[in-house]
């Protein structure tokens, strides 16, 4: 189950609410990018940005003279999936269909060599399954510019709204069209890099891709 901290309990729609520690874990392995809110010099700020999980942590990157990852303090994560907007027949019951999930905790600094490739690994193949085997792996001087943290997901919570508009009982006879407008994400054609020295085919990790994601 997942956390009940005051953080972490809704105060409104409750029933929008997810205890399972499987809802948490699916919102974020369907996610591309998350939202890292922190308080940097007595001033708040939200910076999107990649990340991986690696069972109960979360893993973010960037580099070490980032403002966002040098920032002392607690942090706030989230990652959110927009699946559509709802159309009431009022505007007031105007909603939107969505997953999101919220993490709260203090990240710890990962500074051991085997747990920083591990997390960077995951990162890479959140946004692009079969990718880290591909490629080259990061230099010495590269992982000394890449500063690595590690969030606990023990505090979180995860929200979801699905279905039709919820409209007031004596709106429901208004001649008037309510819904649900379906938002789906979708991958491209794969673009190549003209600098590629090679006529390289697309590799088959990248080709299955253009599944759509949802």
């Amino acid at each position: 189950m997942l956390s009940t901290t005051p953080r972490t309990t809704l105060g409104r729609a409750k029933d929008r609410s997810r205890t399972g520690r499987e809802d948490l874990y699916a919102v974020l392995d369907a996610g591309l990018v998350c939202h890292l809110g922190v308080v940097a010099g007595g001033v708040p700020m939200v910076v999107p940005t990649g990340y991986g999980r690696i069972d109960d942590t979360l893993y973010l990157h960037g580099s070490t003279g980032a403002t966002s990852l040098r920032a002392e303090g607690e942090v706030c994560v989230t990652v959110t999936h927009l699946d559509g907007i709802v159309l009431a027949r009022s505007s007031f019951n105007h909603s939107m269909n969505y997953r999101c999930a919220m993490i709260y905790g203090r990240p710890r600094r990962v500074k051991d060599a085997e747990e920083r490739l591990a997390a960077l690994r995951a990162i890479t193949e959140q946004l692009a399954p079969g990718r880290w085997d591909a490629t080259r792996k990061p230099t010495p001087k590269e992982l000394a510019a890449t500063a690595v943290l590690a969030l606990s997901l023990s505090e979180a919570s995860v929200k979801v709204r699905q279905g039709p508009p919820l409209d007031e009982e004596e709106d429901y006879a208004l001649p008037i069209w309510a819904g649900v407008l379906p938002l789906h994400q979708s991958w491209g054609t794969p673009e190549p890099d003209p600098a590629m020295t090679a006529d390289l085919p697309v590799p088959d990790h990248v080709a299955s891709r253009t599944i759509p994601v949802r």
